[in-house]
């Protein structure tokens, strides 16, 4: 049986028709499949890869940490150093009041952790997220996702969750003394990358302010200088209570943390001891991994070249099958006026080797997420096959 034969009959699948592509190498803002044929990556594994595929230094850091030692006990029971450094240089990097990071193996269990934290710190019970957001697939993130196509086949989910809309005024007169926690993606991606608008998310730290409610900001797609600030909320003037943070945390291996204030995480430490666990958090060597990805990071300035690359792009997409593109650093959303013709240049372009995909709340948008090094010649190439692409279909 080839790979594909053996990947169809023996990997659990998440859809009827997988994209099958075979990918043997990736580097830097490239991939190679089994064939030889070469992709430039405008995904970026989904906002994992910021500072590339396979960069030197992560390289050399999981090797060196390989020498030493792999997993050894559940996360937070023994001092590891590569967790340690990692949250002191995050905290370093992080406003005054965000100094704590507990670390889990992924996005969605930094969620889980967060709403737990929130309820437990509250002694309330209502969540209040937000429509067309994501925040994950496990059981209670999927309780906060807003969307019902995703929901229903998986009720009953977690109870006492109010979904408002993004970017309304109005709705937030829902936040009251009983909500534990508002969680919202700082900018919502899967929405087709939708940004607050009008001070919108001041007025949701006001409103949890005056509630004592706290406010959760996910910035596991959206973080790590994607949006041209090291984190998205630097743009809005606001500081939440607990920020989740994951995929480009592990700079390409599996990481996740949420980060909040000393006083609040140590509610897990009593009534009950142990209020969170997690047996592969903070795993030794993705969290060396993610260390020298964020060094490299901010050494190499990947972030201060962001909005530059973003105007390019965005000069370069101009074509009558495109409503508009909505962006927000190097997250941006091509917009078509349906599905069928999004999937039509999706395809399209892996046959020319470009590797994009779509939002699952947009459908109709052609995601682009690059690492942040893709460089002018890559841009220009890229953003030349899709217009060749729309100029046939």
């Amino acid at each position: 049986m080839t790979n594909r034969e053996l990947f169809l009959n023996y990997v659990g699948q998440t859809s009827e028709t997988p994209l099958c592509l075979e990918i043997i190498k990736a580097t830097g803002c490239k991939l190679f499949d089994a064939e030889g044929k070469e992709y430039i990556d405008l995904i970026g594994g989904i906002s994992v890869c910021n500072v590339g595929h396979r960069h030197p230094k992560v390289i050399d850091a999981i090797k060196k940490q390989l020498d030493s030692y792999l997993h050894i006990m559940v996360y937070g029971e023994l001092v590891q150093s590569p967790q340690v450094q990692y949250a002191k240089t995050l905290i370093k990097h992080l406003p005054a009041s965000l100094n704590s990071v507990f670390f889990t193996a992924s996005g969605s269990e930094a969620t889980e952790g967060a709403m737990k934290l929130a309820k437990r710190f509250q002694n309330r019970t209502q969540i209040i997220s937000f429509k067309n957001s994501y925040h994950g697939s496990t059981q209670g993130a999927l309780s906060v996702m807003g969307s019902e196509y995703w929901q229903q086949a998986f009720r009953p989910l977690l109870p006492d969750i109010l979904q408002m809309n993004y970017n309304s005024f109005q709705d937030l007169e829902n936040i009251t003394e009983r909500t534990a926690c508002v969680i919202a993606e700082t900018i919502q991606a899967e929405a087709g990358v939708l940004v607050p608008q009008n001070d919108w998310l001041k007025a949701v730290r006001k409103k949890c302010d005056e509630t004592g409610t706290l406010l959760v900001l996910d910035e596991i797609q959206c973080g790590f200088g994607r949006n041209g600030t090291l984190w998205a909320f630097e743009q809005f003037d606001v500081v939440p209570d607990i920020l989740l943070l994951g995929k480009a945390l592990g700079g390409g291996m599996p990481l996740g943390a949420f980060v909040a204030n000393r006083t609040i995480m140590n509610s897990f430490t009593h009534d009950p001891i142990l209020g969170h666990i997690n047996t592969f958090g903070g795993h030794p060597v993705c969290c060396a991994a993610g260390l020298a990805a964020f060094e490299v990071l901010l050494q190499e300035n990947l972030i201060a070249v962001v909005k530059e690359k973003e105007s390019l792009f965005i000069s370069l997409l101009n074509h009558p099958k495109i409503k508009v593109v909505r962006s927000c650093g190097l997250m941006m959303a091509v917009e078509f006026d349906s599905f069928e013709t999004n999937k039509k240049v999706i395809d399209a372009l892996i046959g020319q080797g470009v590797f994009t995909d779509w939002f699952l709340f947009a459908s109709n948008c052609l995601r682009i997420v690059p690492p942040l090094p893709i460089n002018e010649q890559e841009i220009n190439t890229a953003c030349a096959k899709i217009i060749d692409v729309l100029n046939v279909i």
